[in-house]
C-alpha cells in the first residue's frame, strides 16, 4: 500500500509499485475523483436554474433511461469548468505521471459532451470513454469497456470507492481509492439558527416570558422554523453554485467545495421541510401556515427574487419579520403595528447592510466591474443612503412608540426607554460602519451576535428596557 499525491489520501492495492515505464494506463473515473461533485446534478440545476420550466421534462427523458436522460441534460447545459471543485493535487499527480509516459484515461458515466469538456479543460487525457444517448458507462457496463479495450488485469483504476466501481476494480490490477474529504454538515448553517431568536420577540414585547406553556410553544416554533430555514439555506445553495464559488469567503461553503454531496441536500431538504412543518402544525396550524409561507417565500429568493434588486432585499427583511410572526402564531400574542412598523424599517437596513457588505467584498475580486447579485459597483452609494435612512427611521419608530399609551400600559417608567434610541443609533452606525470597511461576511443579525461591540450595546439596551420595566 502506498499513498498517491491529492488532498485526500489515495489507497492503491495490488502489485507493490509500478516500473518507471508505467506498462498499463491509468483509468481515471470523473464525479467524486477528479471533482469533488457530481457533474449530472451540477447540470440538472443549472438547467432548472436557468429555464425552470424544464423540470417538468426530466420525468419524460428518464423515462427514457438514465444515458438518455444524460444526454438531454448535457445538450442543454455548458457547465463552467475554472469554478468547480477540482482535486488540483490529484491532476498535478496525473499531470506528473503523464509527463514521465504514462498513458491517462477518462472514463466517466457522465455524458460524453461533459466529458470531453473536461478533458480540454486539463489537456492531459489520451483518450475519453463517457456515456453517450444509448450506454450509461457506469458499473458494469464500464468493466467491459475496459476489458475489451485493455484486457483483463491491463489497467489501473483510480475512483471514490461508490459502489458502481466495484466490477471496475475486480477487472483492474490495481485499484486507487481517493477517499473523500470529511462530511460536513455546514451546508444546515447551525449558526444562522441565531436569526430565530426573534421568534421570541412578540414573548419579550408582551411580558410574558414568564408563562412555561408559552415558552414551550416558542421553544418549538423555534426548532420547527430551524428545520425549514435550514431546508431553504440547501436549496439557496444548490441553485447559487456558480456564485458561491467565484465569492472568496462562500466558496468554501459545504456543497460549493465538494466537502458535502449534493444529492445528500436533495434528498435532506424535503425531510427537513416535512419535519418542520408537522412540528410547527402541532403547535398551532397558523404557525404551520407561516412555516409554509417562509419556505415558499425562501425558495422563490433563491430561484429568482435574489437576483432583483430592491426587491431582493424587500424578500430578506420579510423573512426577518416572519419570524416574529410565526413567534406571534405559537404563542397567540400578535405583534402590534408599533413592533411590525419597527422591525420592517429595521430588516430593511440590515437586507440593504448585507446587499451593501457583499458589494464591497467583490470589489476586492473583480476590482470595477464587480457585482453582487442585482447589483453594481456604481450602486454603493444608493445603497448605502437607503439603508442608513431606514434604520435611521426605526429609531423614530421607537422614539414615537415610547409616548404612546400602549409603552406608558407596559413599562413602569417608559422615560427611561429613552436610552435605547441612542444605543439603537449606534449599533445601526456601527453595522454600517463594519460593512463599508468590507468586514461584514456574515449576515448582520449573526454578524452581530459575534461582535461584542454589538454585544455590548444589546446587552445595554435590555437592561435599560428591563429597567424601565420594574421600577
Amino acid at each position: 500500500m502506498h499513498t498517491a499525491c491529492g488532498e485526500e489520501v489515495a489507497v492503491t492495492s495490488g502489485t507493490d509499485a509500478l516500473p518507471p515505464s508505467y506498462p498499463v494506463p491509468l483509468v481515471v473515473d470523473l464525479d467524486g475523483t477528479l471533482v469533488r461533485t457530481d457533474l449530472l446534478l451540477e447540470s440538472v440545476l443549472s438547467l432548472v436554474r436557468r429555464q425552470p420550466w424544464m423540470v417538468f421534462l426530466l420525468p419524460v427523458w428518464l423515462m427514457r433511461g438514465i444515458a438518455a436522460f444524460k444526454e438531454q441534460v448535457a445538450r442543454r447545459v455548458s457547465i463552467e469548468m475554472r469554478g468547480l471543485p477540482w482535486r488540483t493535487e490529484f491532476v498535478d499527480d496525473l499531470r506528473r505521471q503523464r509527463a514521465e509516459g504514462r498513458s491517462l484515461v477518462l472514463a466517466t458515466g457522465a455524458n460524453e459532451r461533459i466529458a470531453r469538456a473536461v478533458s480540454a479543460h486539463w489537456k492531459i487525457f489520451d483518450r475519453v470513454l463517457a456515456s453517450d444517448g444509448a450506454v450509461n458507462l457506469t458499473g458494469e457496463a464500464k468493466r467491459r469497456t475496459l476489458v475489451d479495450r485493455f484486457g483483463e488485469k491491463g489497467f489501473d483504476y483510480a475512483a471514490s470507492g461508490d459502489r458502481a466501481d466495484r466490477p471496475v476494480w475486480r477487472s483492474a490490477r490495481r485499484a486507487i481509492v481517493i477517499r473523500r474529504a470529511p462530511f460536513s454538515w455546514g451546508a444546515l448553517r447551525l449558526g444562522q439558527w441565531t436569526k430565530n431568536l426573534l421568534i421570541f420577540v412578540p414573548l419579550i414585547a408582551a411580558h410574558r416570558f414568564y408563562d412555561p406553556r408559552l415558552i414551550r410553544d416558542s421553544v418549538l416554533a423555534f426548532v420547527a422554523f430551524g428545520c425549514c430555514a435550514s431546508g431553504g439555506y440547501l436549496l439557496n445553495d444548490l441553485v447559487d453554485l456558480e456564485g458561491d464559488r467565484h465569492h472568496p469567503q462562500k466558496k468554501l461553503r459545504p456543497l460549493a467545495s465538494g466537502r458535502m454531496p449534493l444529492s445528500w441536500a436533495v434528498s435532506v431538504i424535503p425531510a427537513l421541510v416535512v419535519f418542520g412543518l408537522a412540528l410547527g402544525a402541532a403547535v398551532s396550524l397558523p404557525l404551520a401556515g407561516i412555516l409554509l409561507a417562509y419556505f415558499a417565500c425562501s425558495a422563490a429568493y433563491s430561484l429568482r427574487i435574489k437576483r432583483v434588486a430592491v426587491l431582493d432585499v424587500l424578500f430578506l427583511a420579510g423573512l426577518y419579520t416572519l419570524r416574529i410572526e410565526a413567534g406571534s402564531a405559537a404563542t397567540g400574542i400578535w405583534a402590534s403595528h408599533w413592533l411590525l412598523a419597527f422591525s420592517s424599517f429595521l430588516f430593511f437596513s440590515l437586507a440593504l447592510a448585507k446587499r451593501y457588505g457583499e458589494l464591497v467584498i467583490m470589489r476586492r475580486v473583480d476590482g470595477d466591474g464587480a457585482h453582487a447579485r442585482g447589483y453594481e459597483i456604481r450602486d454603493e452609494e444608493l445603497l448605502a443612503a437607503m439603508g442608513i435612512a431606514s434604520g435611521y427611521l426605526s429609531v423614530l419608530v421607537l422614539a414615537l412608540y415610547m409616548t404612546s399609551e400602549r409603552a406608558e400600559a407596559l413599562y413602569a417608567r417608559p422615560g427611561l426607554l429613552w436610552i435605547l434610541c441612542p444605543l439603537l443609533l449606534y449599533w445601526i452606525s456601527h453595522l454600517w460602519f463594519i460593512a463599508h470597511r468590507g468586514k461584514m461576511e456574515h449576515d448582520p443579525i449573526v454578524f452581530a451576535i459575534e461582535d461584542r461591540t454589538s454585544r455590548i450595546l444589546l446587552g445595554l439596551m435590555t437592561a435599560a428596557a428591563l429597567v424601565a420595566l420594574a421600577v
